[in-house]
């Protein structure tokens, strides 16, 4: 028998049908669910459309970290309608406050060895502990939540071997960006990365959470690191020793793939605005002012995250025109800072402390000031996410972020040691930490009798047409390559309260880009219309309304040059068709307002295979590609998953 790589173990210990083979669509058994407010409110609407009464998995978590902002009544009836619901569905719940879904499930419920499904793009983070993790829209979290397999095609696996050890000043952040230095935005799609060799040693659990948290700002499916003596060391300090096992590559081991990073000559890197791709030397850039400086996330969690700043602030003041923001990114996290005197630190030096969530990541407040640039440790600067929309936001590492909040500009970390005298502190995991359990409450055995409260913004999810076989109307957008979902649709805490209320959140969708389109979509809504796209359209956050939105405004089909994944499966499960162009010249072609006409797209779609649009307006065929799975043909025709799964029954 052949060695196999740590993926293809999981992956067929998971396996329960197609073939590990890249490109053949495998079903997967989902162990593990998770799901934020963003998104869980659908998970949540999804599982009453269909009349589900229980998940079946062996864990199903339901956070609240993202929409804790509450000016009316919106957010706080939504926390209220998630807790009876999970409740009700026999979810684990974890209330606002309690910190960010993707640390804290990995302090009380990640394993070494299960397959985790979350309807949050950063779910990938759990691979740092030797799991399958996996994001995806949240109607394919419902599913598995209730047994059904998650399809999705063998991607190549990418072997990153990693060699020597990170330099004072460098840390886990750095090697992500070295990664998106190299291969950008787009250069994971269709992969899962895996990373070996002996620069692991060194790596705690915590630091491959920041690598493997931020293989979604690449595209990738999957990041997976092994589950090694790190891993035993994370699940014994969090007081869970029976649930590590070991899982690691055979000797001889093959990979698709490669690439490889010697730590030891990695330098502090920055991602500019306004791509996570966009990454250079932070010398490259040293000297310009800085207005806000935040520190914690999804993509920083750990303690070290934080404890390394403190120490480099001890006894010392932050920059007068400087913001210093600290998001803690859990409960324990924040008992743990405040408990060894860290928290203190910060807070003398001038720091602003936050609840423990996801907060300004996600533009859920600390907006910045207008023209003003603001270092990050979260994983992304899309355009317009801060809050902000002519943002210039910059993304690195917890030492880059404090070097900048001490000298009031953009400074390479290592020179606080040069020019302030400063060591770089070196911090070490604690092996006795606060562990608390207490704020992550556990379902009722049977939830038949919890009655489901729900606001007068929670709504029904609207109803789905079957598939038409013509379709003729306009290009309502035109786009560029790399268009985010957050661009489709907007987070912040104007927009995202209504997320339980398609109607209304609909009203915002493409609004930074183009201010009309609301307005236009709604006249075309009855008979249908397109949007056309560049390369990698709808990369970013896994937010099903960037999909749901558009469908319920008539959007039959985008015609694009390439998907990312996840987004490419949400318009697939709302009934739009993803076309690509089989000449990407044609994209150059087709303007905002054209009149299309497509016929036969029930025997194309059978077929799953090729299609043919007419552009009327410029008397024009255009062919294009539509490769689809046999499952994925079937959700098409029934318009959508929630039809499929009422149509077969499989609820």
């Amino acid at each position: 028998m052949a060695p196999k790589n740590v993926a293809q173990k999981l992956i067929e210990s998971h396996l329960l049908t197609g073939k590990i083979h890249p490109g053949e669509e495998l079903g997967l058994k989902v162990d593990q669910t998770l799901t934020q407010d963003a998104t869980g409110t659908m998970v949540m609407l999804e599982l009453d459309a269909m009349g589900v009464k229980q998940v079946k998995t062996d864990v199903s978590a339901q956070y609240v970290d993202h929409n804790l902002v509450q000016n009316d009544f919106k957010n706080a009836d939504d926390h209220i309608f998630l807790q009876t619901s999970a409740a009700k569905y026999g979810i684990w719940f974890s209330p606002p406050g309690n910190g960010v879904s993707h640390p804290v499930h990995m302090e009380r419920f990640g394993k070494p060895g299960k397959f985790l499904l979350g309807s949050d793009s950063h779910t990938c983070a759990a691979g740092s502990m030797g799991m399958l993790a996996i994001g995806s829209g949240g109607l394919e979290v419902a599913l598995a939540a209730v047994g059904q397999p998650f399809y999705v095609k063998m991607p190549k696996i990418m072997g990153v071997k990693l060699t020597g050890k990170l330099p004072a000043w460098v840390s886990a952040k750095d090697v992500i960006l070295e990664m998106l230095r190299r291969h950008n935005v787009d250069g994971g799609v269709g992969k899962i990365l895996e990373y070996y060799g002996p620069g692991l040693k060194d790596l705690t659990a915590m630091d491959r959470h920041v690598i493997a948290n931020m293989g979604a700002e690449l595209g990738a499916t999957a990041s997976v690191f092994p589950s090694d003596r790190q891993t035993k060391a994370f699940l014994h300090q969090q007081k869970r020793p029976r649930d590590w096992k070991e899982l690691v590559a055979d000797k001889g081991a093959a990979y698709d793939l490669h690439d490889e990073i010697d730590l030891s000559k990695l330098v502090p890197l920055i991602a500019c605005p306004s791509s996570p791709g966009n990454v250079v030397p932070v010398r490259d850039v040293a000297g310009k002012e800085v207005f806000q400086v935040m520190i914690g996330s999804s993509a920083n969690p750990g303690m070290r995250d934080f404890a390394v700043p403190a120490l480099i602030m001890k006894k010392r003041k932050i920059h007068q025109r400087v913001s210093l923001d600290i998001n803690p990114s859990s409960r324990q996290i924040l008992e743990n800072l405040t408990e060894m005197g860290y928290l203190n630190h910060l807070i003398q030096a001038g720091a602003r402390i936050h609840q423990a969530g996801c907060n300004g990541c996600i533009g859920m407040g600390q907006a910045p000031a207008t023209d003003k640039i603001s270092l990050r440790t979260v994983p992304r600067n899309f355009p317009g996410r801060s809050g902000t929309k002519e943002d210039k936001v910059y993304l690195c590492s917890p030492e880059t972020a404090i070097a900048a909040a001490i000298t009031g500009v953009i400074t390479d970390p290592r020179d606080l040691q040069k020019k302030y005298k400063i060591a770089y502190p070196r911090y070490k995991e604690p092996q006795k930490i606060i562990i608390n359990t207490q704020m992550v409450y556990p379902p009722p055995k049977d939830g038949k009798d919890v009655k489901i409260i729900r606001g007068p913004n929670i709504q029904p999810l609207p109803k789905f047409d079957l598939l038409s076989d013509k379709l003729q109307g306009p290009v309502l957008l035109k786009l560029e390559n790399n268009i985010s979902t957050d661009e489709i649709s907007p987070a912040g805490s104007k927009v995202l309260p209504f997320r339980s209320n398609i109607p209304e959140i609909s009203k915002f969708t493409f609004s930074g880009v183009d201010e009309t389109f609301y307005k236009r979509a709604m006249h075309t809504q009855k008979t249908g219309s397109f949007i056309v796209a560049g390369s990698n359209y709808g990369q970013g956050s896994s937010r099903e309304h960037a999909a749901l939105a558009p469908s319920f405004l008539g959007i039959k089909a985008v015609l694009a040059k390439s998907y990312a994944r996840i987004h490419r499966s949400n318009l697939i499960n709302f009934g739009i068709l993803p076309l690509i162009f089989a000449n990407e010249r044609d994209w150059n072609g087709i303007d905002k307002e054209d009149i299309m006409i497509l016929k036969g797209i029930h025997e194309s779609v059978k077929k799953g295979g090729d299609f043919i649009v007419f552009n009327q307006t410029k008397n024009k065929e255009i062919h294009l590609k539509c490769p689809l799975s046999q499952h994925e043909r079937a959700v098409l025709l029934d318009g959508g998953l929630i039809n499929y799964m009422v149509k077969h029954g499989l609820q």
